[in-house]
């Protein structure tokens, strides 16, 4: 489910928050701008480039500093300051995205236009205070992200995805394309991902789920995890990947590459995109394959999306236990049928049962996330895959949250609910010593009493 996106409000309004330090008013918006174009004719930019970052900033800082107390004597000191950190922006920053990507709460950032930027925080969308000139300075900010990169966007390749060097995610598309404007689209990742307990703190999922996952992790169960976009699958994907033992040797295959692990014995895999001739492509599938042969004790793949689905439940069905994925589905049964169809893309002419056998073989849990409409995410559905029953997977519901309604503060308010049913997973966790988490969750069951 898409966050919320608030009706765009006067500024200061609470639609229309800001992100960082507060935007300057708009004469002083312009007049940093005005700034940034006198730096621009007297700044020597070949000396500059000669410069270490430091000292350009150095040296740019101070000509901004001259152009400020020359252009504008009267203003109050912290004022200048602001006039001279915004154009200072312009020179050797990232513009009016600058406090943006400063903001530790900001996970995305989003500019439809010179004057409709959006981030996303703590889940929900918010419009915010920032504004470009026009298309053109976009596209300045757009080739300074990219330059670094060695990549570049033009009307003969009009769409670009890279990676920046903290993980964060660009995506660039411009005109004819989107014929409005230039569009930026800028995704940001924890450096520390969050833990299972972190996400017991948020109220994503319980902790009794919590122990029940983690165990279900340790005693090398494979495991799908199923959401919308923006739902929180790669953010339970790394949590759950914490309780990997930490001697086991881990393969990740994503494209892109957007966990963050944090283990000693990881090696992480990332697809390529053909060349501009059409030819170099590296496939998910050809990854897996090759993972293969490198002695994973895990494979982890990001996310599932095409035919490698059928080299990823062989793996699962051919020794490879422990394996964690996600996949792009909004309920449990749609991820089985996605997945039914990514084994069909990969050309083999299987018979659908044979395919839902190889999917019911391979599959212990299925576990289901979503977005609700307050933002926050949270696990709705945890499924236990039994086997085969007659041509249907079998499986049975272990645990899933009702949503009741929303409170005056506009908070999602919802209710545990747990099956009284011995997951059949409970010997598997309990041969490896973690019958507690079996236990807990039993408890649990006991405790609700509001199954139905």
């Amino acid at each position: 489910m898409a966050p919320p996106v608030r009706a765009p409000e006067p500024s200061g309004g609470a639609g229309s928050e800001p992100a960082g330090p507060p935007a300057l008013p708009p004469d002083l918006e312009e007049a940093a701008l005005a700034i940034y174009d006198a730096l621009l004719r007297d700044l020597d930019t070949a000396r500059l480039g000669r410069l270490s970052p430091e000292e350009a900033a150095a040296a740019a800082r101070e000509a901004a500093r001259r152009e400020v107390e020359a252009r504008h004597p009267d203003l109050s000191s912290p004022l200048q300051e602001r006039l001279i950190e915004r154009a200072l922006w312009e020179v050797v920053g990232l513009g009016p995205l600058e406090p943006l990507l400063r903001d530790p709460t900001v996970t995305e950032v989003m500019v439809n236009s010179p004057v409709e930027v959006f981030v996303e925080r703590g889940g929900r969308l918010l419009r915010v205070p920032v504004r470009f000139r026009d298309g053109e300075h976009i596209m300045r900010i757009v080739q300074r992200i990219l330059a670094p990169l060695g990549r570049h966007v033009d009307e003969a390749s009009p769409m670009v995805d890279a990676r920046l060097p903290d993980g964060s995610r660009v995506n660039v598309i411009i005109p004819p394309l989107c014929p409005r404007s230039p569009a930026v689209t800028i995704r940001r990742f924890r450096s520390e991902p969050f833990s299972l307990d972190d996400l017991v703190g948020l109220g994503s999922l319980p902790a009794p789920l919590a122990a029940f996952l983690a165990a279900a992790v340790q005693a090398k169960t494979n495991i799908l995890i199923s959401g919308g976009t923006g739902s929180g699958k790669t953010t339970l994907l790394a949590a759950l990947a914490g309780h990997i033992p930490g001697d086991e040797r881990v393969i990740t295959i994503e494209d892109p590459i957007e966990l963050r692990l944090k283990r000693e014995h990881l090696l992480q895999l990332e697809a390529r995109p053909p060349g501009i001739e059409g030819r170099g492509e590296v496939t998910q599938r050809d990854l897996l394959r090759n993972a293969l042969r490198m002695r994973p004790d895990r494979i982890i793949v990001g996310e599932v999306r095409g035919p490698e689905a059928f080299d990823m439940l062989n793996a699962m069905n051919t020794g490879h236990e422990g394996s964690l994925s996600t996949i792009h589905a909004n309920s449990v049964d749609d991820a089985l049928h996605r997945l039914e169809n990514m084994v069909l893309m990969a050309g083999f002419d299987l018979p659908l049962r044979a395919v839902r056998e190889q999917v019911a073989s391979a599959l212990h849990l299925v576990v289901q996330v979503s977005r609700l409409p307050d933002g926050r995410r949270r696990v709705v559905q945890v499924m236990e895959v039994l086997g085969m029953e007659g041509d249907q997977v079998s499986r049975q519901e272990l645990y899933r949250w009702r949503q009741m309604g929303v409170d005056p503060s506009g908070q999602v308010v919802g209710r545990d609910e747990v099956a009284p049913l011995r997951p059949r997973l409970a010997d598997r966790l309990e041969a490896a010593g973690l019958a507690d988490a079996v236990r807990s969750l039993m408890a649990m069951a006991e405790e609700v009493a509001s199954w139905r």
